[in-house]
């Protein structure tokens, strides 16, 4: 048996690299998509923080007096109340998220093929494409 050498199968320092920067530019347009969809308005009237606190205010005090079918659905509203106004402390999240969106969205439009209508589509703004440089034509 003679002895023969093996081959190892190793990436290059340049495929890792460039793995690694498409693990990272998928998990910036993810956060960015995703805030984007939380940051979507909901229907109906818009709530101020002062009103959420307001009503809040409100069910504490109805849910001392409350039969139990309207303690659940005051401990829903509650709930429901207090998701709302965390999520209007997100317009930061959105506007970090938004910031380095701009910086990768154009090599991940290129790498992954995804054109600006399809942005579009998923509700990215054209002021928003424009700032990454994602031209119309992909």
């Amino acid at each position: 048996m003679h002895n023969m050498a093996t081959k190892t199968n190793s990436m290059s320092d340049e495929h890792k690299q460039a793995l690694a920067q498409g693990r990272m530019e998928s998990k910036v347009v993810r956060d960015y998509l995703e805030a984007l969809r939380s940051a979507k308005p909901k229907r109906g009237r818009k709530r101020s923080p002062e009103s959420i606190q307001k009503r809040l205010a409100k069910i504490e005090t109805e849910l001392a007096s409350a039969d139990p079918l309207t303690e659940l659905l005051l401990l829903q509203e509650r709930r429901d109340l207090l998701d709302e106004a965390e999520s209007l402390g997100s317009g930061d999240d959105l506007a970090s998220a938004e910031e380095a969106f701009v910086k990768v969205a154009k090599t991940y439009s290129e790498r992954r093929h995804i054109s600006y209508a399809t942005w579009r589509e998923v509700g990215v703004e054209a002021a928003v494409l424009k700032r990454a440089g994602v031209p119309r034509s992909i």
